[in-house]
């Protein structure tokens, strides 16, 4: 109660500009892996030329997935870290990774030049990006949820997605100018470049915003920090609330990357519009995300976060799969553009309200490390790995609409998770 006492004495001006250079380095996390999505047919192109269309997008799927394999083992290494140093310091490491991993993929010659050197050096691009996530989304959530006023941890937690938000609407944007300005073949050779290193440009920026990032309250005011060996042993005793938080993340993770990573590659590859028309509904899609999950994170606020985790879990699984069959019955930009701000508002509203709740449900004294386990578990296992499973569900099948599957099996995951936290009336969590 002190540190929110404490909390709520910051004027609102420090609190927007905490919440501003604490989601920095979040949007560029974002910012780099929505662009290997958006740009997944020209990365194939140039780092794993195949005959096949269908055998190049997946291996360059499967090194985007790598990523992901790399972030539980980045969520025990850096969330303990984190746990033991401070918010502050462990999150201007992570932004170190980050920008590393950025920097490779951007400067990386292609096949053609290097050989098998090429795909390598991206792989081992997406394995920084991945190490490094692993604890970001952790660090981040559980620094505004410490931040946050009496009331409202709901929604200053959310204002982490909504940050990843901006950046698919950039990466959109900056996408669907160059597909003005640019041949497909300028594209293909070079264009699909210049976003990745808009996104070195900006790391010296957000490298200045990080460093003036203020510790929160809350961890300077407790009074025993655990090392990481006991941050590792207070994991290992709360495996089961981890293993509920990772099936709890499955839903949002993997209706995230469907809806963005993917749309890009499915739009163009699966409905056959045009590249315009993919990116324009990635584009609103973004803003779209941006509106709901603040929404999402105050009306979990106002009437608990196990209504809203229930009710939009149970909708996603009934509706996800008509939803995308009726699309790829008559693919079109508006139909597209319907079905997609639908699964928007499903994660908004879902994701609003199951961030805060992960960040309650983890022991205070791993709260870092425990979040960032989960998130990245189910992101490795289920959300990183949606392009490659969707691209593979349609080829098996012949079905268009077969990413559905996969999204109402995640909500299932969602809704049993639900079902295991709150399997009991839960007191109110305390704020921190």
């Amino acid at each position: 109660m002190q540190a929110d006492m404490a909390g709520a004495a910051v004027p609102g001006s420090s609190k927007l500009g905490a919440v501003l250079r604490v989601t920095s380095g979040n949007f560029l996390e974002q910012f780099d892996f929505f662009l290997f999505g958006f740009y997944a047919t020209y990365i194939a192109h140039t780092f794993f030329p195949s005959n096949s269309e269908f055998a190049s997008l997946m291996l360059t799927f499967a090194v985007f997935g790598a990523g992901f394999l790399m972030r539980p083992l980045g969520a025990i290494l850096l969330g303990a870290y984190i746990d033991e140093v401070g918010r502050r310091k462990g999150l201007i490491v992570t932004l170190s990774l980050m920008a590393s991993g950025t920097i490779l993929i951007a400067l990386v010659p292609g096949y053609a030049s290097i050989g098998v050197l090429a795909p390598v050096l991206v792989l081992i691009g997406r394995l920084l990006q991945g190490f490094s996530a692993g604890a970001e989304l952790g660090g981040v959530s559980v620094y505004l949820a410490e931040m946050a006023t009496p009331g409202h941890k709901g929604f200053y937690t959310a204002w982490q997605s909504a940050s990843q938000q901006i950046a698919i609407v950039v990466a959109a944007g900056l996408g669907f100018g160059l597909n003005y300005w640019l041949t497909t073949d300028e594209l293909g050779a070079w264009g699909w470049r210049i976003p990745f290193f808009i996104g070195c440009l900006i790391v010296p920026f957000l490298f200045v915003l990080r460093r003036s990032l203020q510790e929160t309250e809350a961890f300077r005011t407790r009074r025993h920090h655990p090392s990481t060996r006991e941050v590792f042993d207070s994991m290992l005793g709360n495996w089961r609330t981890v293993l509920a938080g990772m099936l709890l993340v499955a839903m949002t993770t993997t209706t995230f990357y469907l809806i963005t990573v993917y749309t890009p590659t499915f739009g163009k590859t699966v409905l056959k519009l045009s590249t315009a028309d993919s990116l324009g509904v990635t584009l609103c899609v973004g803003i779209s995300n941006f509106i709901w999950l603040p929404i999402g994170g105050a009306l979990s606020d106002r009437i608990g976060r196990r209504p809203i985790l229930l009710a939009i879990s149970a909708i996603a699984l009934v509706t996800a799969y008509p939803a995308l069959s009726w699309l790829a019955g008559a693919p079109s930009f508006g139909r597209m553009l319907i079905v997609l701000l639908w699964l928007s508002f499903l994660f908004g509203m879902y994701n609003g309200a199951m961030v805060v709740a992960l960040t309650e449900v983890m022991p205070v004294e791993v709260r870092v490390a425990g979040f960032s386990l989960a998130y990245s578990l189910a992101t490795a296992v289920f959300g990183g790995f949606t392009p490659a499973v969707s691209t593979y569900l349609i080829e098996v099948t012949g079905d268009k609409a077969a990413p559905g599957y996969w999204m109402s099996f995640a909500a299932a995951c969602g809704l049993l998770a639900t079902l295991i936290l709150y399997r009991k009336a839960r007191p109110v969590a305390p704020e921190f």
